[in-house]
Protein backbone atom coordinates (compact mmCIF):
# COMPACT_ATOMS: atom_id res chain seq x y z
CA UNK A 1 0.00 0.00 0.00
CA UNK A 2 2.96 2.33 0.99
CA UNK A 3 4.20 1.55 -2.77
CA UNK A 4 1.16 2.81 -4.05
CA UNK A 5 0.85 5.93 -1.92
CA UNK A 6 4.59 7.37 -3.02
CA UNK A 7 3.87 6.00 -6.48
CA UNK A 8 0.92 8.64 -7.02
CA UNK A 9 2.74 11.05 -4.87
CA UNK A 10 5.52 11.26 -7.60
CA UNK A 11 3.10 11.41 -10.33
CA UNK A 12 0.43 14.02 -9.03
CA UNK A 13 2.25 16.22 -7.24
CA UNK A 14 5.04 17.17 -10.11
CA UNK A 15 1.47 17.85 -12.51
CA UNK A 16 0.59 20.60 -9.33
CA UNK A 17 3.32 22.20 -9.08
CA UNK A 18 3.61 22.46 -13.29
CA UNK A 19 -0.18 23.63 -13.09
CA UNK A 20 0.64 26.35 -10.38
CA UNK A 21 3.52 27.48 -11.49
CA UNK A 22 2.19 27.76 -15.00
CA UNK A 23 -0.77 29.71 -13.93
CA UNK A 24 -1.12 33.06 -15.42
CA UNK A 25 1.61 32.16 -17.84
CA UNK A 26 -1.50 31.82 -20.90
CA UNK A 27 -2.93 35.11 -21.28
CA UNK A 28 -6.96 35.14 -20.63
CA UNK A 29 -8.75 35.60 -24.06
CA UNK A 30 -12.26 36.09 -25.00
CA UNK A 31 -12.00 33.74 -28.35
CA UNK A 32 -11.08 37.04 -30.70
CA UNK A 33 -7.65 37.30 -31.71
CA UNK A 34 -8.16 40.84 -33.02
CA UNK A 35 -9.29 41.80 -29.38
CA UNK A 36 -5.93 40.22 -28.17
CA UNK A 37 -3.61 41.83 -30.70
CA UNK A 38 -5.22 44.96 -29.78
CA UNK A 39 -4.90 44.10 -26.14
CA UNK A 40 -1.38 43.39 -27.12
CA UNK A 41 -0.29 46.56 -28.69
CA UNK A 42 -1.89 48.43 -25.76
CA UNK A 43 0.19 46.49 -22.85
CA UNK A 44 3.49 47.82 -25.67
CA UNK A 45 3.99 44.04 -26.25
CA UNK A 46 5.92 42.50 -29.37
CA UNK A 47 2.24 40.70 -30.70
CA UNK A 48 1.06 37.68 -30.14
CA UNK A 49 2.53 33.85 -29.44
CA UNK A 50 -0.25 31.32 -30.22
CA UNK A 51 0.69 28.19 -28.86
CA UNK A 52 -0.91 25.37 -30.80
CA UNK A 53 -0.97 22.27 -28.39
CA UNK A 54 -3.54 19.13 -27.70
CA UNK A 55 -4.51 16.93 -24.67
CA UNK A 56 -2.31 13.69 -24.96
CA UNK A 57 0.56 15.72 -26.42
CA UNK A 58 3.98 14.44 -24.46
CA UNK A 59 5.79 17.47 -26.15
CA UNK A 60 3.47 20.26 -25.48
CA UNK A 61 3.41 19.05 -21.70
CA UNK A 62 7.30 19.13 -21.94
CA UNK A 63 7.28 22.16 -22.93
CA UNK A 64 5.00 23.34 -20.62
CA UNK A 65 6.80 21.89 -17.30
CA UNK A 66 10.84 22.19 -18.56
CA UNK A 67 10.09 25.07 -20.58
CA UNK A 68 6.98 27.74 -19.74
CA UNK A 69 7.16 26.94 -15.97
CA UNK A 70 10.34 28.80 -15.88
CA UNK A 71 10.38 32.36 -14.07
CA UNK A 72 12.87 33.64 -16.51
CA UNK A 73 10.96 32.40 -19.26
CA UNK A 74 7.35 33.79 -17.73
CA UNK A 75 8.96 36.97 -16.90
CA UNK A 76 10.60 37.62 -20.87
CA UNK A 77 7.37 36.06 -22.18
CA UNK A 78 5.19 38.74 -20.50
CA UNK A 79 7.33 41.23 -21.27
CA UNK A 80 6.74 40.78 -24.89
CA UNK A 81 3.81 38.54 -25.58
CA UNK A 82 0.13 37.82 -25.26
CA UNK A 83 0.35 33.76 -24.44
CA UNK A 84 -2.70 32.43 -26.76
CA UNK A 85 -3.20 28.45 -26.36
CA UNK A 86 -5.21 27.09 -29.08
CA UNK A 87 -6.47 23.38 -28.70
CA UNK A 88 -6.21 21.96 -32.30
CA UNK A 89 -8.75 19.52 -31.38
CA UNK A 90 -11.09 22.27 -29.85
CA UNK A 91 -14.63 22.90 -30.88
CA UNK A 92 -14.17 26.33 -28.73
CA UNK A 93 -15.70 29.46 -31.17
CA UNK A 94 -13.09 31.49 -32.16
CA UNK A 95 -12.59 34.85 -33.70
CA UNK A 96 -9.61 34.97 -36.10
CA UNK A 97 -7.35 38.02 -36.85
CA UNK A 98 -9.49 38.35 -40.60
CA UNK A 99 -12.62 39.01 -38.24
CA UNK A 100 -14.00 35.01 -39.74
CA UNK A 101 -15.16 32.65 -36.79
CA UNK A 102 -14.58 29.74 -36.71
CA UNK A 103 -13.06 26.83 -34.45
CA UNK A 104 -9.84 26.42 -33.12
CA UNK A 105 -9.57 23.06 -34.37
CA UNK A 106 -10.67 24.75 -37.80
CA UNK A 107 -8.43 27.66 -37.59
CA UNK A 108 -5.45 25.44 -36.35
CA UNK A 109 -5.64 23.07 -39.65
CA UNK A 110 -6.94 25.50 -42.12
CA UNK A 111 -4.72 28.58 -41.41
CA UNK A 112 -1.61 27.16 -39.96
CA UNK A 113 -2.01 23.16 -41.44
CA UNK A 114 -1.17 22.59 -37.84
CA UNK A 115 -1.25 18.28 -37.80
CA UNK A 116 1.07 17.95 -34.92
CA UNK A 117 1.85 19.59 -32.05
CA UNK A 118 3.68 22.00 -30.22
CA UNK A 119 3.59 24.53 -32.70
CA UNK A 120 4.39 28.23 -31.84
CA UNK A 121 3.41 30.89 -34.15
CA UNK A 122 4.68 34.48 -33.40
CA UNK A 123 2.43 37.46 -34.61
CA UNK A 124 3.69 40.86 -35.11
CA UNK A 125 1.67 44.06 -33.73
CA UNK A 126 0.26 44.32 -37.33
CA UNK A 127 -1.23 40.85 -37.40
CA UNK A 128 1.55 39.11 -39.34
CA UNK A 129 3.02 36.19 -38.87
CA UNK A 130 6.75 36.56 -38.57
CA UNK A 131 7.86 33.26 -37.46
CA UNK A 132 6.80 29.37 -36.70
CA UNK A 133 8.39 26.99 -35.08
CA UNK A 134 7.07 23.41 -34.76
CA UNK A 135 8.11 20.88 -31.83
CA UNK A 136 9.52 21.56 -27.99
CA UNK A 137 12.16 24.27 -28.23
CA UNK A 138 15.41 21.45 -26.04
CA UNK A 139 15.01 23.56 -23.54
CA UNK A 140 14.42 27.30 -21.91
CA UNK A 141 17.52 28.87 -23.58
CA UNK A 142 16.59 27.71 -26.85
CA UNK A 143 12.70 29.39 -26.50
CA UNK A 144 14.48 32.19 -25.27
CA UNK A 145 17.11 32.29 -28.01
CA UNK A 146 13.79 31.76 -30.49
CA UNK A 147 12.04 34.58 -28.67
CA UNK A 148 14.80 36.92 -29.22
CA UNK A 149 14.97 36.04 -32.67
CA UNK A 150 11.38 37.67 -33.42
CA UNK A 151 11.81 40.75 -30.95
CA UNK A 152 14.96 41.75 -32.89
CA UNK A 153 13.65 41.21 -36.17
CA UNK A 154 15.87 38.50 -37.33
CA UNK A 155 13.84 36.65 -39.24
CA UNK A 156 13.99 39.29 -41.36
CA UNK A 157 17.18 38.42 -42.46
CA UNK A 158 18.24 35.04 -41.56
CA UNK A 159 15.99 31.46 -40.77
CA UNK A 160 16.16 30.65 -37.22
CA UNK A 161 18.23 27.42 -37.12
CA UNK A 162 21.01 29.81 -38.69
CA UNK A 163 20.51 32.69 -35.78
CA UNK A 164 21.04 29.97 -33.52
CA UNK A 165 24.17 28.64 -34.91
CA UNK A 166 25.91 32.16 -35.36
CA UNK A 167 24.45 33.07 -31.38
CA UNK A 168 25.99 29.36 -30.29
CA UNK A 169 29.34 30.43 -31.96
CA UNK A 170 29.62 33.83 -30.09
CA UNK A 171 32.04 33.60 -27.38
CA UNK A 172 30.70 33.85 -23.31
CA UNK A 173 30.56 37.12 -22.58
CA UNK A 174 33.30 38.13 -19.77
CA UNK A 175 32.71 37.98 -16.10
CA UNK A 176 31.96 41.60 -14.59
CA UNK A 177 33.37 41.77 -11.29
CA UNK A 178 30.15 42.19 -8.17
CA UNK A 179 31.67 45.04 -7.01
CA UNK A 180 34.12 47.59 -8.81
CA UNK A 181 37.73 47.64 -7.50
CA UNK A 182 38.63 50.65 -5.30
CA UNK A 183 40.79 53.24 -7.04
CA UNK A 184 44.27 53.16 -5.40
Amino acid sequence: MRRWRWLIAAIVFPALACAASLEGFFSETLGDLRDDLAQARAEGKDGLLLFFEQADCPFCRRMKETVFSRPEVQAWVHRHFLVIPIDIEGDVPITDLEGHETTMKAFAFRRFRVRATPVMVFIDRQGRVVARYTGPTRDAREFLLLGRYVVEGKYRQMPFARYKRLMQRRPAPAARPAVPAAAS
